[in-house]
């Protein structure tokens, strides 16, 4: 039981069921606050133990001041934790080899548990390979659980090894989805203490798109791994008390503009407007005109637009969408019951206060796609052609370059702009029946009228769970979909990851032999530069009827408002408006087609797995036993030589740049999900351990093996460091040798760890924006480097490099690399940093670069360690080392 000065415990009747519940109307000031703090404040009033939450901390929250800047910090204990395979295996990698290390220090490894609930979906693993197939989805599964045995095998290990550790096995669907669909509860149900109670379902998730969950009026959202494991095994995520913008909708969206318009829409706002770090929360008339399923999309795309979370009150439409995803009618009652008991239910005529304001009319959105590198550029359908062609010179040597070949027995022309790849794919619109439905009878209407794919377009539809394909079936719209190539290629993530596959031979060898732009088009919520596949350089997002559309147009260059999308057998043009659903027609397939009853098959024993998965051999024991010929699942070095007391941090003296890099650099950028290149020194070493390039598989699939992952940090093919000017990809200078001779980062790293240089990586604005990839962080730490110097960071990546002992400094307000003459040939000492042993954050630490001429730079950089929690983590080495200390302690 919590402490409770607020004397807030009471009972809360349902239908006969007494539920204890902590009332927020005992809070000063509560009734004023966003529905998100409101959340949080109940958060603190449970889990009060005079410690680590206080009445003042509980009373500082009740009496928010919209205006002032984040400085007050609050411990947030998440209801349970969710993760996918790709970020779950190293968690659970992680939490195996802490067991091994609490035993070696003395202590219980059965400590090494999970304390709240955590679900993992494996749906990151399953590759296109095989497309334009009623076999596709059969061939490619079959490939997943070839190449994937080892890993699932391991997670196989982790549910028998934990308690109230779940894996949904592999064909389920997207974690996201299946989150929104089956695992979310939006008020939680859970003996604490022997009592019923209820509370707000919250969860962090290993996965940034976590905030799909938002739509529910679920606050959650993504953090790396590390920080997943510690929430995982009961420790409190520390986070400073967020500025909330309100943002109002009115209105209603015109005939045309689709959920994935409004989405793009709404990421150019919030980019533009700056909501990083920051809580988004709407409100306005116009929010019971936003469907649940739309709701859920713009909460997906949170981290596009930087806020931590996008979140949508409770409402009738919930429980609407709860009724029909399955859920039993005890649990939506106590939905209804427990939000309207603590102020949780949305008034359309109220307003919270709120820091910040913003508002749209939903009647001004306009069909949009986004591109080609960013999910916040986005661009009106009327003016993607003539984008495209200014944009177009930036990525080739020869804008008027075209080859002649021969696909499918026919003679094509392949030019700039030719789209490689259409795939409707992600959680963010597979989840959302209207544009899946529209996306169908597009399909259906130009079907109809004779029109096909272009034979260059690897087309692939990967739905988020198996609903969408019941559905799909029942309206009769899988077969026209079929017949344009978009046959079902798996349950996951796929295209949208970076799982796309090989493209047409013609189209990779036009790309790598002729310097061809190829194009993507997903539905997906990523589009950064080298994540989709290698062979493609420029990417858009697009909603999936328009993902049917540019497959049938095969290009980029072509104005899809004005120009045919082709001719019918009658020799008229098609145009795209032509074959464009109304939303009565959307709305007539989805009301009639999709069934409350689908949801409860599907999900009827989602743990279960098929026979492939049941029969698969499972290792047991307390402690896992790691193989040394494995390739995918290697003890980590974390924990090697660790002390039972941390040792005090030093300064960094001596130190040289790994990297100088520019604004935008994605987690994407840092460590790649995708392809593994033979010649890179990751493909080196598996070729080394006797893998053959087929079985490279990815380097998501790779994550539980810390030597590949270390070897391909910093090896993404579109990475520019401005050290090696003219190299693309993972290179850098080593200045360990004569001259600096351009070479991999990874050697290079090998080379400055072997002469004792600690090294340092210099980067511009948005530094490690994009996926919540904790990798990113491992890979950063075990190349050597002990401090980023970046000009901002997105909220996630700065956690992360905290939580592997990595200092992150940012440049003097107004400053970058470029201004203070830095060109990455410096040695780079770093003083003030051992104030951090003194119980206190400095504000800066100075830094000194001496250039080879002898040149001295000097500046203050702003460290950023925000909350005292983040200053306990460094000092420990880590996260995963505080923990681990704090557990032996008991």
């Amino acid at each position: 039981m919590s402490i409770d000065s607020f004397d807030a415990r009471d009972t809360l009747d349902v239908n006969g069921t007494a539920y204890t519940y902590y009332r927020l109307d005992k809070v000063p000031g509560a009734e004023r606050l966003p529905f998100s703090l409101k959340v949080l404040l109940e958060n603190l009033l449970r889990t009060e133990d005079g410690a680590n939450i206080t009445r003042d901390d509980i009373a500082f929250l009740g009496q928010w001041d919209p205006s002032a800047e984040p400085r007050h910090e609050i411990q947030f204990t998440p209801a349970r934790v969710i993760m996918q395979d790709f970020t779950g295996v190293p968690c659970v990698v992680d939490l195996a080899t802490m067991r091994e290390a609490m035993a070696g220090l003395g202590g219980d490894p059965a400590r090494i548990n999970p304390l709240s609930p955590a679900e993992m979906v494996i749906d990151h693993s399953v590759i296109a390979d095989v497309f334009g197939s009623p076999q596709a989805l059969r061939i490619n599964t079959d490939l997943e659980y070839e190449r994937n045995r080892e890993r699932y095998q391991f997670l196989r290990w982790g549910q028998t090894a934990f308690d109230d550790f779940k894996v949904v096995p592999p064909g389920t669907g997207i974690v996201h989805q299946v989150n929104i669909e089956h695992l979310a509860r939006v008020v939680f149900p859970r003996e604490v203490d022997g009592v019923l109670t209820a509370y707000p379902d919250t969860c962090v998730g290993t996965d940034s798109h976590t905030t799909m969950v938002n739509g529910l009026g679920v606050v959650g959202w993504g953090v790396g791994g590390i920080e997943a494991e510690a929430a995982m095994l009961g420790q409190p995520i520390s986070m400073l008390i967020p500025r909330v913008v309100g943002f109002k909708l009115i209105g209603s969206l015109p005939q045309g503009a689709t959920a994935t318009d409004l989405v793009l829409t709404i990421t150019d706002l919030l980019r533009k407007h700056g909501v990083v770090g920051k809580f988004v929360e709407f409100y306005g008339p116009g929010v019971g005109q936003v469907p649940l399923a739309n709701r859920a999309t713009i909460g997906n795309m949170s981290p596009e637009y930087g806020s931590t979370i996008a979140v949508f009150p409770i409402d009738q439409l919930t429980l609407d969408y709860l009724r029909l995803t399955g859920r039993d009618d005890e649990q939506i009652a106590l939905v209804e019951a427990y939000a309207k008991a603590q102020g949780l239910w949305f008034d359309p005529e109220a307003t919270a206060e709120y820091s910040e304001y913003l508002e749209l009319d939903l009647a001004t959105v306009v069909p949009s796609i986004a591109g080609p590198k960013r999910p916040q550029d986005r661009i009106a359908l009327s003016e993607a052609k003539s984008t495209f062609l200014t944009t177009l010179p930036a990525y080739v040597s020869d804008p008027l370059a075209s080859v002649d070949d021969t696909i499918e027995g026919h003679g094509v022309t392949l030019s700039h702009g030719l789209v490689g790849v259409a795939a409707i794919t992600s959680c963010t619109n597979t989840s959302n029946p209207s544009v899946m439905v529209a996306a169908g009878l597009v399909a259906k209407k130009a079907a109809e009228r004779g029109l096909t794919r272009k034979p260059w377009v690897k087309t692939t539809l990967a739905p988020g769970s198996q609903v969408v394909t019941s559905y799909l079936q029942r309206a009769g719209l899988d077969a026209p979909l079929s017949q344009l190539g978009f046959d079902i290629v798996g349950y996951g993530c796929t295209t949208c990851i970076g799982n796309s596959g090989p493209l047409v031979p013609a189209v990779s060898k036009a790309a790598n032999a002729s310097d061809i732009a190829v194009v993507s088009v997903l539905s997906g919520n990523r589009n950064f530069e080298g994540r989709i596949n290698p062979d493609v350089k420029m990417n858009y997002l697009a909603s999936p009827p328009l993902v049917v559309a540019y497959a049938l147009a095969g290009t980029m260059d072509i104005d899809l408002v004005h120009d045919p999308l082709g001719t019918d057998d009658q020799g008229n043009d098609v145009f795209l408006a032509d074959i464009w659903p109304t939303p009565a027609e959307v709305e007539g397939v989805v009301s009639s087609a999709i069934s409350s009853q689908m949801y409860q098959t599907s999900y009827a024993d989602v743990f279960a797995g098929d026979e492939r998965w049941q029969t698969l051999p499972t290792p047991s024991g307390e402690t896992f036993e790691w193989a040394d010929d494995s390739t995918y699942v290697r003890k980590p070095p974390y924990f090697d030589g660790m002390p039972v007391a941390p040792e005090p941090v030093e300064d960094i003296r001596g130190a040289r740049v790994l990297l100088r890099l520019g604004d935008s650099v994605t987690t994407d950028h840092i460590s790649p999900a995708g392809a593994i290149k033979p010649d890179s020194p990751a493909g080196k070493y598996l070729v080394e351990h006797g893998v053959e390039r087929k079985d490279f598989n990815s380097y998501g699939s790779r994550r539980g093996n810390h030597e590949v992952m270390i070897r391909g940090t910093f090896a993404n093919i579109r990475l520019r460091n401005q050290i090696a000017p003219g190299t693309e990809g993972g290179f850098t200078r080593d200045f360990t040798q004569p001259d600096g001779p351009v070479s991999t980062v990874y050697d290079a790293a090998m080379n400055y760890r072997e002469a004792g240089v600690p090294l340092v990586v210099l980067a511009g604005k948005e530094y490690g924006s994009g996926s919540s990839r904790d990798w990113a962080a491992k890979g950063t730490m075990l190349l050597g480097v002990r401090a980023v110097l970046a000009e901002s960071y997105e909220r996630i990546h700065r956690s992360n490099l905290i939580g592997m002992g990595v200092l992150p400094l940012q440049f003097p307000a107004g400053t970058n690399p470029g201004t203070l003459g830095l060109t990455g040939e410096e040695t780079i000492d770093i003083s003030g940093v051992t104030r951090l042993n003194d119980d206190e954050t400095p504000h800066t630490v100075k830094v000194t670069a001496t250039a080879p001429d002898g040149r001295v730079t000097e500046f203050d950089a702003v460290v950023r360690i925000d909350t005292p929690g983040e200053r306990h983590y460094y000092l420990n080495g880590g996260i995963m080392q505080y923990v681990l200390r704090s557990l032996l302690k008991g």
